[in-house]
């Protein structure tokens, strides 16, 4: 808290959402970045829930891994894999993640159940 603070007092970081809007996800990830203690799933998740943005994919998100597994029924990807799975959902992946979320809250335990078959 107290590195995010420092930044936004000395301008590095802008929390101002109508600016932050203006900027790429790429930029707003980097920026956020930038902070000790935000990496890229933080500044995601941000740009999803704060920002909203409707395509951001969070490859390393281990829900999202597990649940695009769960629901598409292949094994849980690796990131990298995962990076290429989201592709044909563009513009719209944001979405996709929270029904991936939400496979791996339903389904994620009970995997050899009927719910999955």
């Amino acid at each position: 808290m107290q590195a995010l603070a420092t930044k936004v007092l000395d301008g590095t970081v802008v929390l101002d959402p109508p600016g932050l809007r203006a900027q790429s996800a790429d930029e707003v990830v980097a920026r956020l970045s930038a902070v000790r203690g935000i990496g890229k799933w933080t500044a995601q998740m941000f740009l999803m829930f704060q920002l909203r943005r409707l395509d951001v994919w969070p490859t390393g998100d281990l829900g999202v891994r597990k649940g695009f597994g769960l629901a598409w029924e292949i094994p849980t990807p690796t990131p990298k894999q995962l990076e290429l799975l989201g592709d044909p959902y563009r513009p719209y992946r944001s979405v996709v993640a929270w029904y991936c979320w939400r496979a791996a809250e339903l389904y994620g335990s009970a995997a050899a159940s009927a719910l999955t078959r």
